[in-house]
């Protein structure tokens, strides 16, 4: 004879039932909701290109904006926060060549005339979103150790994707210091670079008769007072884009002077600034 089954019992039965149908329902739900708020990778994020662009970093008073510095192997990186000097800059341009008559290797450059720490300096400054150009300092005794400058320059540096290539033009290192900066800026051009600036003293310049008529850029050390803070634009009648105004500056995240550049106050400082620090496609 069957037992006769108690109402109560069979309620309960119904209730757990019903209960772990809704439950997996749910559950179905919500994986179903995460899926679809999953972020496909686009192609753009995938890209390894570098994420940083100097059209986010808009100029509107050259003399507010942030400075630029300049660096080399003399700015060791572990004497620098690479966290916070970024947040005190608009841009960075690194030393990448000592020039061929870097002899010995000493603390900042090797034999070679490459500098110890630019590949440092480059990926840690591009890795927060500051753009970055690069610059060798020349030394060659002729034009064809002044082309083998710039393809040594080059090949150390095209890679990073900088935004321009400069020329530090400071010493007298033979007879014709024209042609033989003509040679290393045609030879960079010849290698396809476009843009291709040059740094170099006016009194300098005149002195040795360089003409600077064929780059793309020019940037004036003048420092007045060299306090460590802007005091006046360089005396001349150069159309410069770029003004190193002292060699003593200061700024949080590095416990040493700095080298601090801003944007010409003579033009657009957003235009200028966007043709130094754009990243090239």
């Amino acid at each position: 004879m069957r037992k006769k089954i108690h109402p109560i019992l069979v309620a309960l039965f119904f209730l757990c039932f019903t209960g772990i149908i809704l439950t997996t329902k749910a559950m179905q739900q919500v994986q179903e909701r995460d899926k679809q708020e999953v972020v496909q990778p686009t192609d753009e994020s995938m890209s390894t290109k570098p994420s940083y662009h100097a059209s986010s970093n808009r100029i509107t008073n050259a003399l507010e904006m942030k400075p630029i510095i300049d660096v080399s192997g003399w700015q060791r990186p572990s004497d620098i926060d690479y966290d916070t000097l970024s947040s005190k800059i608009s841009g960075a341009i690194i030393r990448v060549q000592s020039g061929s008559h870097t002899k010995k290797d000493n603390s900042a450059s090797d034999e070679n005339g490459l500098d110890k720490h630019y590949q440092t300096h480059i990926k840690e400054f591009q890795a927060r979103g500051i753009p970055v150009a690069v610059y060798a300092y020349v030394t060659g005794n002729s034009v064809e150790s002044m082309k083998k400058e710039a393809k040594s320059f080059y090949e150390a540096s095209y890679k990073f994707k900088p935004t321009y290539y400069w020329l530090d033009v400071e010493d007298k290192t033979m007879d014709d210091m024209n042609a033989g900066v003509e040679a290393f800026r045609q030879e960079l051009e010849d290698l396809g670079v476009k843009n291709i600036g040059i740094y170099i003293g006016t009194y300098f310049m005149e002195e040795h008769q360089i003409s600077v008529e064929k780059f793309t850029a020019l940037w004036i050390p003048t420092y007045g007072t060299n306090s460590g803070y802007y005091n006046a634009a360089p005396a001349t009648d150069l159309d410069y884009d770029l003004h190193q105004y002292t060699s003593v500056g200061s700024l949080n995240g590095f416990s040493h002077h700095l080298d601090l550049n801003l944007i010409t106050t003579l033009k657009d400082p957003n235009q200028v600034y966007q043709k130094l620090f754009t990243s090239p496609e």
